[in-house]
C-alpha cells in the first residue's frame, strides 16, 4: 500500500508538470516560481529543524559505545568507537560522515531452520555510500550551469567522471552507479520482508522522487536531446536573481526541474534531514567520559526534603486507624 501511494504521488507530480508546461504553457511558473519557492522552503525549513534540534535538552551524556571504554592508561581503549576526548569525537564524526562507519560495522540477524545466524550487511553499506557519493558528484557537476565560467575543480571532477569516454555525449560513471544504487535500495524495501514490513510511504516517496530526477536527467543527456545553452541561460538567471525563460527548452527539462524543486521543498520535513541531524546526534557528538568527569544536570533544582517524623506527625491518626505501626503515640 505504501509503495503504491508513493509511486502514484510521484507519477502525479510528473503528469502535473507535463500538463502545466506542454499543454497550459505555464513555463514561468515551473521555471521561476517553483524553484525559488522550493529553495526558500529548503533554507527556512533546514534552519528551523537544526535550531529546534539544537534547543532540545541533553542533560546526560548518551554516546553510543561500541568498543572498550577508557579506564586505566595501560588498558587499550577504542578511540573511535568509544571516544573519551574531543579529538576522538571529531575522528569518529569524520569516519561516520565520510565513510558511514557504523553502517559498515552493522550486522544482520536471521533465523533459518530454527537457528539464529548473524552476519555482515556490507551490501547495504555499499549501496548507501555509492548513492550518496554519486549524488554529491552529480550535484557538483551541475554547478557549471550556475556560473558563467566552469570552475577548474568542477572540470576535473567532470573529466574523472567521464574518463571512459564512451559514446557522445560521454558516459558518466556516476549515472550508472546512482541508478544501480537506487534500484538496490528500492529492491531492498520491496523484496526484504523485514524491511518491507516497517517501510512507510515516507520511505518510498523520496526514493521514487530521486529515481524520477535521475531518470529524466539520463533521458535528457543520452536520449532526448535538449538545448543546453537555453538551460544554462535559465540557470544563470535564477542564480543571479534575474530569471528569464528561454524558448524551446522542452517539457522534459521542466519535469526534471519540478521534481528537483519538490525534493528541495520536501527535504526539511522528511527523513532526508539526517544530513543535518547527524551533526546534532548526542549518541555521536559527545565524548564518553562519564567515569572521568562528573556531569551535573543543569536543570537540577533544590528539592525540599521531608523527614519521616514530619510525615508521621501529619498522618499519625490515619496510620493508627489503618493499623500501621507508628513510632510516636
Amino acid at each position: 500500500m505504501g509503495i503504491g501511494l508513493a509511486f502514484i504521488a510521484v507519477l502525479g507530480l510528473i503528469i502535473f508538470a507535463y500538463i502545466g508546461t506542454d499543454i497550459l504553457g505555464l513555463d514561468s511558473l515551473f521555471a521561476i516560481v517553483f524553484p525559488y519557492a522550493a529553495v526558500l522552503i529548503f533554507i527556512i525549513g533546514f534552519i528551523y529543524r537544526v535550531v529546534k534540534w539544537g534547543k532540545s535538552p541533553v542533560p546526560f551524556r548518551i554516546p553510543t559505545t561500541a568498543g572498550q571504554q577508557f579506564s586505566l592508561p595501560w588498558i587499550k581503549y577504542s578511540k573511535i568507537d568509544n571516544p573519551a576526548t574531543g579529538w576522538g569525537v571529531a575522528l569518529r564524526m569524520f569516519f561516520e560522515i565520510a565513510f558511514f562507519r557504523s553502517l559498515f560495522r552493522n550486522t544482520k540477524a536471521e533465523i533459518l531452520n530454527g537457528k539464529l545466524y548473524i552476519g555482515s550487511n556490507k551490501w547495504l553499506w555499499l549501496g548507501a555510500i555509492a548513492f550518496h557519493y554519486s549524488f554529491l558528484i552529480i550535484l557538483i557537476r551541475h554547478l557549471r550551469f550556475f556560473v558563467a565560467q566552469t570552475p577548474w575543480c568542477v572540470s576535473i571532477i567532470d573529466s574523472v567522471d567521464s574518463f571512459w569516454q564512451i559514446g557522445l555525449p560521454m558516459l558518466y560513471m556516476t549515472d550508472i552507479i546512482i541508478a544501480a544504487a537506487l534500484l538496490y535500495l528500492l529492491g531492498r524495501r520491496i523484496f526484504n520482508p523485514h524491511v518491507k514490513y516497517i517501510s512507510l510511504p515516507s520511505d518510498y516517496f523520496p526514493l521514487f522522487l530521486i529515481i524520477g530526477i535521475v531518470t529524466t536527467g539520463i533521458l535528457m543527456r543520452y536520449f532526448a536531446r535538449v538545448d543546453i545553452t537555453s538551460i544554462k541561460e535559465l540557470a544563470l538567471g535564477l542564480a543571479y536573481l534575474k530569471p528569464t525563460v528561454p524558448e524551446g527548452i522542452g517539457s522534459l527539462f521542466y519535469i526534471h526541474l519540478f521534481l528537483v524543486s519538490v525534493l528541495f521543498a520536501y527535504f526539511p520535513f522528511s527523513k532526508l534531514m539526517h544530513m543535518g541531524g547527524v551533526f546534532l546526534s548526542p549518541t555521536r557528538n559527545l565524548a564518553n567520559n562519564n567515569r572521568m568527569k562528573r556531569h551535573v544536570n543543569p536543570w537540577d533544582y533544590p528539592v525540599k526534603h521531608r523527614h519521616y517524623e514530619e510525615y508521621e506527625d501529619e498522618f499519625r491518626e490515619k496510620m493508627k486507624k489503618a493499623g500501621i505501626p507508628v513510632e510516636k503515640e
